[in-house]
């Protein structure tokens, strides 16, 4: 078995924990509300910024071995620079205050697994950060498309307020594929059991962060 499906094997517990959380169900079912669904777009404002960061971090402290890695990460940078703001665009077009969620505090869970990883990289094994990825991307394509639709509908909001869902839904078809073949060129056993701690750790902290929405005390803007 390739390692991308033990991976995705290996993950599998701690994938059905973030889909259980009761907000996914309830954006799927149409019963989300308008203030939830800027307070998810404020969560992911507030780790959406550091994704350039960490690529760069990630970047820096890999091993010359991996110098293919590194060359993918340039890739993903210039894929991913800008996109924090395209969040903000969607909460601007909800009616959201933008300039609030800009210089307000993130959840306690989206801190925390922001840390997380800035930590696994920087103290462990910077190939750690690819753990995030497999999370992230796994979860736009199983949700953020359909999500989209479906709020879209129910919350009578324009197009323009989910650019960021529409775009990750369709744009990590193709990510999730580059992700694969990276995957499975890893070689060094410690590499991927780092891949695999991170990936679960991040699973549960991006679980909590989907449930710390379903709280009354997130259910405003600039949760």
């Amino acid at each position: 078995m390739e390692f991308f499906d033990q991976l995705q094997q290996q993950t599998n517990s701690e994938r059905e924990y973030l889909l259980g959380a009761p907000i996914i169900h309830a954006a799927l079912a149409g019963t989300a509300t308008r203030a939830q669904y800027i307070a998810f777009l404020t969560q992911a404002y507030h780790h959406v910024k550091h994704t350039v960061p960490l690529l760069m971090a990630c970047g820096a402290r890999l091993p010359e071995r991996l110098e293919w890695l590194r060359e993918a990460i340039a890739e993903y940078i210039e894929e991913e620079i800008g996109h924090q703001e395209w969040i903000l665009n969607d909460i601007r077009a909800c009616g959201g205050d933008t300039e609030a969620v800009r210089h307000g505090q993130p959840a306690l869970p989206t801190e925390l697994m922001v840390a997380y990883v800035y930590d696994r990289i920087a103290r462990h094994n910077p190939a750690s950060f690819f753990g995030m990825v497999n999370v992230l991307e796994g979860t736009s394509i199983a949700l953020a498309t359909q999500a989209a639709g479906v709020l879209q509908d129910k919350l009578e909001l324009p197009a323009k307020a989910f650019s960021y869902l529409t775009s990750h839904g369709s744009l990590d078809l193709e990510h999730i594929e580059f992700f694969k073949k990276l995957m499975n060129r890893l070689e060094n056993d410690a590499d991927k059991a780092a891949v695999v701690h991170t990936a679960r750790v991040v699973y549960r902290l991006y679980g909590d962060i989907f449930r710390s929405l379903s709280a009354p005390e997130h259910d405003h803007a600039t949760a």
